[in-house]
């Protein structure tokens, strides 16, 4: 896409970027000799609306020669209303293809104009308008803070982060320990008691038809006695899980932070407006 002038845009331009002064009335001058070279005509922006090129009227020093400008390479300054430029010679603006009202700017002739601006140990050669990025040449198009005036003011804070470090290592495991036992049964043993007692009537004779005499007249009584019979035997005593559980703890530190202010040193009764 071509670029197109600040007021196609955005007409109100001057109100939004320069504090509503004019454009037109912006001297240009040299960064080297501090010498006026011409004036700023007009100002060029991408689709986006971003500052790309101003256009430069070099008036009678290269002959009322029109040229492009890349912001990068400009400063400038809003209280005496004028643009300061870097890298612009007079050799520099002849080379320089002309700038015109009836001018499309589009790829190609801003890459005859970039070719002459660009560093000569810094090429960058796009192979075709897709692939070009102005990032590419930010020597040309980047805002220089040290050009615009930008002063930084830096505060301290509390980075609050944490790190997971191993503290330790536990091992669950089982060892076999021992100790005497004794268990108890109880057994029964028998045994023959044998007991001889004198009859009630001792004189008290016995018929002949009981008398027996037998010599093969036996008593026979089993005898049984128990033995304990004691073994061992395993069983589940205890069930054990192992896991792990997270005690969460808040760890909070007081530190004095450091902050910049701005001091602004006025002498006289200048107009200071602040903005933010």
């Amino acid at each position: 896409m071509a670029l197109i002038k600040i007021k196609d845009y955005n007409p109100n331009y001057e109100d939004s970027i320069l504090d509503g002064n004019p454009l037109h009335s912006y001297d240009l001058y040299t960064n080297s000799d501090g010498n006026r070279v011409g004036s700023v005509q007009d100002i060029l922006v991408d689709e986006s609306g971003r500052l790309r090129y101003f256009v430069i009227d070099t008036g009678f020093w290269i002959f009322g020669k029109k040229v492009l400008l890349p912001i990068g390479l400009c400063r400038i300054d809003y209280t005496k209303g004028r643009v300061y430029a870097s890298n612009l010679t007079e050799e520099r603006v002849k080379e320089l293809p002309r700038y015109d009202e009836n001018t499309t700017v589009d790829y190609d002739y801003e890459e005859r104009v970039r070719n002459i601006y660009r560093v000569p140990e810094r090429p960058y050669t796009p192979s075709g308008h897709n692939e070009y990025s102005y990032d590419h040449d930010h020597d040309l198009f980047g805002l220089r803070e040290e050009d615009h005036g930008i002063i930084k003011l830096y505060e301290e804070r509390l980075i609050a982060d944490k790190n997971r470090q191993k503290v330790g290592e536990v091992a669950v495991g089982k060892t076999i320990e021992t100790q005497r036992a004794e268990a108890s049964v109880p057994v029964e043993n028998e045994r023959v008691v044998v007991e001889r007692r004198t009859p009630a009537h001792p004189e008290k004779p016995v018929s002949p038809h009981e008398t027996d005499f037998n010599r093969e007249e036996v008593a026979r009584l089993e005898i049984h006695e128990e033995t304990a019979h004691i073994e061992k035997e395993a069983f589940v005593s205890e069930e054990v899980s192992v896991r792990k559980e997270v005690d969460r703890d808040v760890v909070t530190a007081e530190e004095k932070l450091r902050r910049e202010k701005l001091d602004l040193d006025v002498e006289g009764r200048p107009t200071v407006e602040h903005k933010r």
